[in-house]
């Protein structure tokens, strides 16, 4: 899929987001006064050990040559090409950019986010999504996958780090979620009911298989990179089930069909079993969560070769949140706990049942820039270490189907380089020190410290 950039989108976020990344603090910056960091004509990266996430190997001392923000070649041994920009990683492990297939740029868990939403403009919201995109990079994930956000602003926000206004991770957003009225995706879910009125498909909200195709359409022509569906009960809304089916298969069918003509990915928000099983017949290329996935379920996705995306550290998160009195909701803490506490076990299951697992963490249900606690917690469900580091690479680009620039480090492929101070693989941890950040051949962080208050 190609992200598309709409003008007006772009000068919403110019508007909203000046000075929020280089600005000189005057209060006047524009856009304009303060353009992206450029990429030096040729880079060569020194690593000390470069993972190669398309064989599951950790090569020795290896030589990355950059030039114009893509890979020009990857040499091995220490070598200095003559004119290039030498950057020393020789104490460092060097990998590709990594990849969080599953998170949420345009909000964060709060103790009164429940009521934040009746004060907050949508603009709130957006301004805030700046400082979680930077955390987001700044932690070594070059590229996110969004899937869900509140009124499409994700799109503004993709679009002001594409036009270099502000720092941040690469983004294939889906905007907003499709879902059922009542569901985990209604937005009026625990409003009084002058409030709570009746959303339809612009809202997201789908009743009908022609609801089902006017929402996909609606989200081509507001420039979304994918879909996001929710055909089970979540956690986080004010409603009372967590995992009961809420869409039906002819509705998951129509969405899938709808999507595909236009060139979309469909990713599925299930926590039930039977909802799992539908998203599947009905032909999704992801699931998320999949808590209650059970032994039919898992065989299904690998007859249909449907990717599951975990998002262990969200069901960690939550589980520890409802012990704390007045965090949650009486009705979604009563969930948090239910649910939270069995992602792990059945992402172990889903691994040793052969099920494509791709990384994804459901950030903003925790707050961002921890995303990494993810590999601790797939290391600790028996995932072997390297297979986690592919799982946020190379399997993750092949979720996106952009694997032909993304997830490993080789010639022709965008300049995303990430690094930490060790071996990864002997101490999966050290995934939480990202030393070095890379992202289309631009240096956004250098010996733990960030380029724009380094140099």
């Amino acid at each position: 899929m190609t992200q598309r950039t709409l003008p007006l989108a772009a000068a919403i976020a110019a508007i909203l987001l000046a000075g929020a990344g280089t600005g000189t603090g005057t209060g006047t910056s524009t856009a304009a006064d303060a353009p992206a960091p450029a990429a030096a004509a040729v880079t060569a990266l020194q690593c000390g050990h470069l993972i190669d996430t398309a064989n599951g190997k950790t090569l020795g001392a290896t030589t990355i040559v950059i030039e114009g923000g893509r890979v020009k070649e990857v040499l091995s041994g220490v070598q200095s090409p003559t004119g290039a920009k030498i950057i020393d990683l020789a104490a460092q492990t060097c990998m590709p950019g990594l990849i969080d297939a599953h998170t949420h740029l345009t909000g964060e868990t709060s103790r009164t986010g429940y009521v934040d939403k009746f004060h907050w403009n949508i603009a709130d919201y957006v301004v805030r999504s700046t400082v979680y995109a930077r955390r987001t990079l700044l932690a070594g994930f070059t590229t996110v996958r969004n899937v869900g956000d509140l009124a499409n602003e994700s799109v503004a926000l993709r679009n002001a780090i594409n036009a270099g206004i502000i720092p941040g991770p690469r983004i294939y957003t889906a905007g907003r979620a499709i879902g059922t009225t009542g569901g985990h995706a209604d937005p009026t879910n625990g409003y009084r009911t002058d409030l709570a009125g009746d959303p339809g498909p612009t809202d997201g909200i789908i009743n009908s298989v022609d609801d089902a195709m006017k929402a996909v359409r609606l989200h081509y022509k507001l420039g979304d990179d994918l879909i996001k569906i929710i055909p089970s009960g979540g956690v986080l809304d004010e409603s009372t089930n967590g995992d009961n089916a809420q869409m039906t298969l002819e509705e998951i069918k129509a969405v899938v069909a709808t999507a595909h003509d236009y060139g979309f990915t469909v990713a599925a928000h299930a926590h039930g079993a039977e909802a799992i099983r539908r998203a599947v017949i009905g032909g999704v290329d992801s699931i998320e969560h999949g808590t209650f996935m059970d032994a039919d379920n898992m065989k299904l996705m690998v007859e249909h070769g449907t990717w599951y995306v975990p998002t262990i550290i969200a069901g960690d998160f939550v589980a520890r949140q409802a012990k704390v009195p007045g965090y949650y909701p009486e009705q979604v803490a009563a969930k948090a706990a239910a649910i939270g506490p069995l992602i792990q076990a059945t992402a172990a299951r889903a691994y040793k049942a052969h099920v494509k697992i791709a990384f994804g963490t459901d950030a903003a249900v925790y707050p961002h820039g921890q995303n990494a606690h993810e590999f601790e917690l797939m290391v600790g469900a028996g995932m072997p270490p390297m297979f986690t580091i592919q799982a946020a690479t190379i399997s993750a680009a092949q979720l996106l189907r952009h694997d032909k620039d993304l997830g490993t480090v080789a010639a022709g492929k965008i300049a995303d380089v990430v690094a930490v101070p060790g071996n990864p693989i002997d101490d999966i941890s050290l995934m939480k020190r990202v030393s070095f950040v890379m992202k289309d051949g631009v240096v956004y962080k250098l010996n733990s410290v960030p380029v724009d208050t380094a140099l």
